[in-house]
């Protein structure tokens, strides 16, 4: 399989997915929420901060599930610059 560099608004959208993790997040422990998702602190911690911008949608799905996110919103914040109080 061959891996195609992303774009850069694939990585725009991979930084403001982890932006609205993080606020979601709040000051709830890093380590607690990847544990509750079946990640590392490490992967949750690339995600923040948009080193990580195009995680498995499993990932997601846990990650939404932890925070309880629904994945719409989720969805809504990858594509556009929606604040997440204001997304579907």
């Amino acid at each position: 399989m061959v891996r195609h560099p992303l774009t850069p608004q694939q990585i725009e959208a991979g930084r403001r997915l982890g932006a609205v993790l993080r606020e979601a997040r709040a000051d709830r422990d890093l380590g607690d929420v990847a544990h509750e998702a079946g990640i590392s602190p490490e992967t949750l911690r690339k995600i923040e901060t948009g080193r990580l911008p195009s995680p498995a949608f499993g990932t997601i799905v846990r990650l939404g599930d932890a925070l309880g996110l629904p994945l719409d919103a989720l969805a809504a914040a990858w594509r556009t610059a929606v604040p997440l109080e204001t997304a579907p």
